[in-house]
């Protein structure tokens, strides 16, 4: 993989212990083939990997295996938050990975997405468009074409769109997020944590709360329990609740962003509105390794979107914000 244009620092990554499809020792090789200076790992719903295994078998502690290979490694959770908004997704870092507010919430947001995902394929299968559970999404295929099964607390919503794209029922992961999504009869509001709660947890577990791309949350929302507000309201509520930082740069044009704003005027307007009100802005590619998916249709880079080394060191370099 090249990626001649790569920022050296990407704070959004995922890896085969969520819904990409790197394992954690390939990210990092991958991001030291590119040169790259820093890269954040932020799976959903799992802590970090604590170690990697090399292909001579050695077991190394990952945050030191990726700085013996040149990399920073910043390890984070996304957390998916808010039943009712779609796509309010806040990225925590430097975490107490052992605090037990986090070790249930973890446990909490498993069993939810798995009851959840599994009436979705129910819902799907009522609507003529047949998905079965344990045959399409707890199995599949890994990149080498081998048959692999997942665990139910293991599967990512967009396993369930994967699948969905697999079946033919849509052209791609992305119009199935986007088929569901807008689908009053298939958008399944499985239970997410409260936003507000998501930073308080976060803080409480020592760690910095980042607001991963803010546009996907659509132009006008109506929260439960609170009056309909715009998308700049909603995040206003956020930065009062004292979320630490917002993505600025993110790959708006490969995911199911629904505006008409390139990435660059995205950033742009981020900038304009909220820098000053939040401690930095961030940045990343919410890289999955796309290109080994078959059909993945619009596909992220490594580095595509992210930080300079000075703005990495801006954001999370400081006492205050250094994770490791």
């Amino acid at each position: 993989m090249s990626n001649p244009g790569a920022y050296p620092c990407d704070m959004h990554c995922h890896t085969i212990r969520s819904d990409g499809n790197d394992t954690p020792l390939e990210l990092i090789e991958a991001a030291v083939a590119l040169g790259m200076h820093a890269i954040g790992i932020a799976d959903h719903d799992i802590g970090p990997p604590e170690t990697v295994t090399t292909p001579a078998g050695q077991e190394h502690e990952v945050v030191a295996y990726a700085a013996s290979r040149g990399l920073v490694l910043v390890p984070g959770y996304e957390f998916s938050t808010d039943t009712w908004v779609d796509d309010v997704h806040i990225c925590g870092y430097r975490l107490d990975w052992s605090h037990p507010d986090l070790r249930d919430e973890i446990a909490a947001a498993k069993a939810s997405k798995a009851n959840g995902y599994q009436e979705l394929c129910e819902r799907l299968t009522a609507q003529g468009m047949p998905l079965d559970w344990e045959a399409d999404v707890l199995q599949y295929s890994d990149g080498q074409g081998a048959v692999r099964t997942r665990s139910p607390g293991e599967v990512q919503r967009k396993h369930v769109f994967e699948a969905m794209a697999a079946k033919g029922h849509t052209p791609t992961w992305s119009d199935a997020k986007l088929l569901v999504r807008d689908s009053a009869e298939l958008n399944v509001r499985r239970r997410k944590i409260d936003p507000l709660a998501a930073i308080a947890l976060i803080h409480r577990c020592g760690g910095i709360a980042v607001l991963g791309h803010p546009y996907l949350i659509d132009e006008e929302v109506s929260p439960e329990g609170l009056p309909h507000m715009t998308r700049h309201q909603y995040i206003g509520r956020l930065i009062d609740a004292g979320l630490d930082g917002m993505e600025a740069r993110y790959t708006y044009d490969k995911t199911s962003y629904r505006g008409t704003m390139t990435p660059e005027q995205v950033e742009d307007e981020v900038r304009a509105r909220y820098a000053g009100r939040v401690a930095f802005l961030s940045g990343g590619s919410d890289y999955h390794a796309d290109q080994k998916k078959a059909g993945a249709g619009k596909i992220r880079l490594l580095g595509e979107r992210g930080l300079t080394v000075a703005e990495f060191e801006g954001a999370f370099g400081s006492p205050r914000n250094a994770c490791g």
